[in-house]
């Protein structure tokens, strides 16, 4: 994708991994940025937007991280803000 500044996608790379961690909650780095094609210091950069904004909740299991998604989180812009990060994930997954 990257090779061709035309090609485009409907959601961001904060949606990507939001899908990534719903569809994985024991997800790595490495391997959402490998499924998003980013780099792991930017999914970590989103994973830190997403906890911030209340998305997301991190929990420390060993040496490993796993997440939560919070389903019932309102969407961020004005003309979804009416939707759940649920009914995103619904039309994804």
């Amino acid at each position: 994708m990257a090779d061709n500044p035309r090609n485009w996608t409907f959601l961001s790379n904060h949606a990507h991994v939001l899908v990534c961690l719903a569809a994985d909650p024991n997800s790595r780095l490495r391997d959402i940025a490998a499924e998003v094609g980013i780099t792991e210091r930017r999914v970590n950069g989103i994973l830190a937007d997403l906890e911030q904004a209340g998305i997301v909740t991190v929990f420390k299991t060993g040496r490993r991280n796993s997440y939560k998604v919070e389903r019932r989180a309102r969407l961020r812009h004005p003309l979804e803000a009416h939707k759940t990060v649920g009914d995103l994930l619904k039309g994804v997954l």
